[in-house]
């Protein structure tokens, strides 16, 4: 049963199928079948096309006042353009799904989708590309390139912490004390062999750490020998870091820490990398290693010690004291990631081999003197 047509005065609207960029005037009409109500629309040539009146959608916003725009469920692109305020009455009649959303999944959705897909892809260049290339990179770079590396990272540290943005952070050089710690220095070299001299910093600041930086740079802060009770800890304590510059562990991280950041930061906008100097000089400054890295760095400094005459054991005594005076462990975390500091300490006694009657690296004069490098 005809449910809308009219010979006399038929209905026209405006079509088009999606696959050309025609309008095609067609005579629309509502009709009875077995399988339900339908809407078909009579082209001038060919078969009429049939919409299920449970399919057609009202599109909104996409006609002028006078006219409604129809679709079909889905993401189909064919579109029905009515200005019949009768036909436009009668489908809001009879088709029950009208302004039901598409079950395909909407605009936001699609976002939401790519967004995750975005964020998919930069975390895997940052997680996992970057830190392969940045290995193979710290293997191949030349002694050169490291120590140039490590140059402009410590001048980039000394403006980052300075309290004056005009400034550097003032580096720790009494001659007495200078002294000193090179005679520290030369203890342990002999059972060193790396490609560029090791360039030993103190810094004027009152953090309880060291670390290492590419090229040969190892920098220590006033709070560190403020928190040392004698030059033997110091000696553990430069020997983990001794062990970082051997493995190349600086270099890496630094390129890590610049390759990831700098993908974000174009991401981000930051084309100054202004960002990109921040993070990276507290990713160094923190010295977040492995703990594989960690644990072979303490292996290597036991090795250095024992073969400089040193015990290992006063490497642990000093992580021992900042533990029991620091309940929080906040000092520790400065000085080291290793993620177990209790196995730490236990491995440094466990890896002793020197008596108590070693000859000491520094004299009571000496050990004042780098303790008052600062002053």
């Amino acid at each position: 049963m005809t449910l809308f047509m009219d010979a006399e005065m038929p209905v026209f609207a405006d079509f088009m199928d999606g696959d050309a960029a025609v309008v095609h005037r067609v005579r629309v009409a509502l009709e009875d079948t077995e399988s339900g109500k339908v809407v078909y629309l009579h082209l001038t040539e060919g078969e009429p096309v049939k919409w299920s009146v449970r399919d057609v959608r009202r599109l909104r916003d996409q006609a002028g006042r006078d006219a409604v725009t129809y679709g079909l469920a889905g993401e189909h692109p064919a579109r029905l353009v009515v200005r019949d305020a009768s036909l436009n009455a009668e489908l809001g009649r009879l088709c029950p799904h009208l302004d039901r959303h598409n079950n395909t999944p909407h605009l936001m959705r699609r976002l939401v989708i790519l967004s995750a897909a975005a964020i998919a892809s930069v975390a895997l260049i940052v997680f996992v590309l970057v830190p392969k290339l940045a290995d193979q990179m710290a293997v191949l770079m030349p002694a050169k390139g490291e120590q140039a590396l490590g140059d402009a990272t410590f001048k980039q540290i000394r403006e980052a912490l300075a309290q004056n943005s005009t400034t550097q952070l003032k580096l720790c050089d009494a001659p007495e004390g200078k002294a000193a710690l090179e005679k520290l220095v030369a203890r342990l070299l002999p059972g060193t062999d790396f490609p560029y001299d090791i360039r030993l910093h103190v810094l004027d600041h009152k953090m309880v750490n060291a670390f290492a930086l590419p090229g040969g740079h190892i920098v220590m802060f006033r709070g560190l020998l403020n928190e040392a009770q004698s030059a033997e800890e110091i000696a553990g304590i430069l020997g983990h870091e001794m062990g970082h510059v051997e493995h190349r562990d600086p270099t890496r991280l630094a390129l890590r820490s610049a390759g990831s950041v700098g993908v974000l930061g174009l991401l981000l906008g930051d084309f100054a990398g202004g960002a990109v100097v921040l993070f990276l000089t507290e990713r160094l400054i923190q010295a977040k290693y492995s703990q594989g890295a960690e644990a072979a760095s303490d292996e290597y400094a036991h090795a250095l010690l024992a073969k400089a005459g040193l015990p290992s054991s006063r490497m642990g005594d000093f992580f021992r004291r900042l533990g029991k005076k620091d309940k929080d462990n906040s000092l520790l975390s400065h000085l080291a990631s290793h993620p177990d500091p209790v196995a730490r300490i236990a491995a440094a006694d466990a890896a002793n081999t020197v008596a108590d009657d070693y000859e000491r690296v520094l004299d009571d004069q000496e050990w004042q003197a780098l303790k008052g490098i600062c002053n």
